[in-house]
């Protein structure tokens, strides 16, 4: 299921997988819900699932349905069904669900929410645990998933199941706009319309749900992968903070080594406070005993990081910074690893903006999310600044 920002894709797979596993016919079946990073399923599929489960039944919810949310569960009280919630950013999380397995029933369904995330390895392994006889009850079927806006027209579930020309009776495709939701609200279409002036490229692919190209693509020879996490594999490593709220607060966490940059790990978070982006930090693992380069617009909270004892300072911004940066993004290997899902996601949108007159592009970046990617700008600027020289330290570099 393929569409625009604001269709109604995860709204109403969520719907109808409530309404399926409710249903006594279906006894037997079970959900599995993934994300390409499994904390990511707590605030978009867990909560799409619960809300579902309360638009369905009501206030009398707690009589069908007993939910968990560590570790975050769902079971059917009428038929037994569960739902349980996975992630594939690592090797760890691909082998844990190789060994899914459920007291009652067969795993039958699987959900794959901002499929483009995934790679088509990660989709083999998760079609290889379908399996197995289903005689004990007629009603069930196997069935994967996928959900996502389509944001490049090169990428394999468009070749692989949209393009596909051999026997298609187990494929169904289906595109879906904002225009096709009855309940959008005026605003949001507003927002559209405006999009669709200021952004065309972008309003092809987040509001009429059509394919993205790599056309002005400012970024598009970077590499995904499975990094190395050890600190022996680089010459140096670095951060990168951009601050946010209603925006991402985005960290990004790099290596360097014979001129390549390596992106090994993310945060990503909306709508908390300094105090637990900070938790979330030290929770994933981001070593507070290296250079931490953030947007120089916020001192209090370069400030509030500084005593919390990570090496926090400010990025100074001139004019030009930003095109220098993508210039020294351009002129470098780019690596980031596969968990790296939001700056994966922005890269693939980020493109040069359109002279309104002559229809070509300019070589200023076009208006998009682009927090990661500021994260990404900042972690490299004391590099960039000093490549110049011939050779350098890590304390030359202050790193």
């Amino acid at each position: 299921m393929m569409g625009s920002a604001g269709s109604g894709k995860s709204y109403n797979v969520a719907q109808d997988f409530i309404a399926r596993l409710s249903d006594p016919n279906f006894a037997g079946a079970n959900l599995m819900v993934v994300r390409k990073t499994e904390a990511s399923n707590r605030n978009s599929t867990f909560s799409e699932l619960c809300s579902a489960v309360m638009r369905v039944f009501g206030d009398m919810w707690e009589k069908f349905w007993k939910i968990t949310s560590e570790p975050m569960t769902m079971t059917s009280l009428v038929t037994g069904n569960k739902i349980i919630f996975r992630g594939m950013s690592d090797m760890r999380q691909r082998e844990k669900i190789k060994s899914v397995s459920f007291t009652s029933g067969k795993l039958t369904w699987i959900w794959c929410e901002e499929a483009t995330e995934f790679s088509e390895s990660d989709v083999d392994v998760l079609d290889d645990r379908l399996r197995g006889d289903l005689s004990f009850n007629p009603n069930l079927y196997y069935q994967i998933t996928l959900t996502f806006n389509p944001v490049d027209a090169s990428h394999w579930i468009k070749s692989r199941f949209f393009d596909f020309t051999g026997d298609t009776s187990d494929i169904i495709t289906h595109r879906s706009t904002y225009l096709d939701n009855a309940f959008i609200d005026a605003s949001y279409h507003r927002r559209m319309m405006m999009r669709a002036q200021t952004d065309p490229e972008g309003y092809r692919v987040y509001g009429l749900g059509e394919w993205g190209c790599t056309e002005g693509l400012i970024l598009s020879g970077f590499e995904v992968g499975d990094l190395s996490k050890s600190r022996e594999s680089y010459d140096f490593l670095s951060m990168g903070q951009d601050f946010g709220f209603n925006h991402a607060n985005a960290i990004l966490l790099l290596g360097h080594k014979d001129g390549a940059i390596y992106v090994l790990r993310e945060l990503y978070l909306k709508e908390l406070d300094t105090a637990a982006i900070i938790e979330a930090a030290d929770k994933a693992g981001f070593p507070r005993d290296v250079a931490m380069y953030c947007d120089s617009a916020e001192p209090d909270r370069i400030r509030t990081w500084k005593n919390a004892g990570y090496r926090a300072e400010a990025v100074k911004k001139g004019s030009g910074s930003v095109t220098a940066q993508i210039d020294y993004l351009k002129s470098h290997p780019l690596k980031i690893d596969r968990s790296c899902v939001n700056l994966i996601s922005e890269l693939g949108a980020w493109r040069w903006k359109v002279d309104d007159i002559s229809g070509k592009f300019t070589d200023i970046p076009n208006p998009s999310p682009d927090d990661a990617i500021a994260a990404l700008r900042y972690g490299i600027e004391p590099v960039r600044k000093k490549s110049k020289l011939r050779t350098f330290s890590k304390q030359k570099l202050g790193l």
